[in-house]
């Protein structure tokens, strides 16, 4: 099982950035796939997920209205477009996935990535 970020970079506060990951060694069509993040010092928190079969998706109240989670499972792969960039969006960005409920809390996923660095400078 691999799931492998990238995207990230620096950016100014009110840049865009769009994170990809890409899964591989499982049955990426039928697991709901999360976005979450973890800035120094502090929990792994969540960001985004969707669904198995891109029908629903939810966001953390802090990033509502600016990020969007899509994916592509002809391609196996996860996305998360990045908008109005904040320094407090500054943290590890990891991409998950799960079978389990709930699908917000980061103990429910089974497989993650090794993170991609974000850092929105003011």
């Amino acid at each position: 099982v691999q799931l492998v970020e990238s995207g990230g970079g620096l950016v100014q506060a009110g840049g865009s950035l769009r994170l990809s990951c890409a899964a591989s060694g499982f049955p990426f069509s039928i697991y709901h796939m999360g976005w979450f993040r973890q800035a120094p010092g502090k929990e792994r928190a969540f960001v985004a997920r969707i669904s198995w079969s891109r029908s629903t998706a939810y966001y953390g109240d802090s990033v509502q209205g600016r990020f969007t989670i899509s994916r592509d499972n002809a391609k196996n792969t996860l996305y998360l477009q990045m908008n109005s960039l904040k320094p407090e969006d500054t943290a590890v960005y990891y991409c998950g996935a799960t079978r389990r409920t709930p699908t917000t809390t980061k103990d429910s996923y089974d497989y993650w990535g090794q993170g991609t660095q974000v850092t929105v400078s003011s």
